[in-house]
């Protein structure tokens, strides 16, 4: 199962479910319909939020403009949009980064 893609205008919405003050940054899979990260930063002043973007821009391999936070800015349960990208283009992208656990 994949996690939660959606449209937008300008590109494709993506779930994000955030583990702030982890051990360590990774991208963990799908669960519950969201994609699960785990970032170091601590969810203080949008430094969590500023390394979930780091996170995927790098895992993804996408430009820093390509990534904006939507919604969830003080919550764990975020989406970010990703310019440039279908929501089928993103699901293969996904599928192909996946991480087995």
């Amino acid at each position: 199962m994949s996690p939660a893609v959606s449209p937008h205008a300008e590109g494709a919405a993506l779930a994000v479910r955030v583990q702030p003050k982890a051990k360590r940054n990774a991208v963990l899979g799908e669960r519950a319909g969201a994609l699960r990260v785990s970032v170091t930063a601590p969810p203080e002043d949008g430094r969590a939020n500023d390394a979930v973007l780091a996170l995927l821009r790098e895992h993804f391999k996408l430009q820093r403009s390509q990534l904006a936070l939507l919604s969830g800015q003080t919550n764990r349960n975020k989406v970010i949009l990703v310019r440039g990208v279908t929501p089928q283009q993103l699901s293969a992208l996904i599928e192909s980064q996946a991480s087995p656990e």
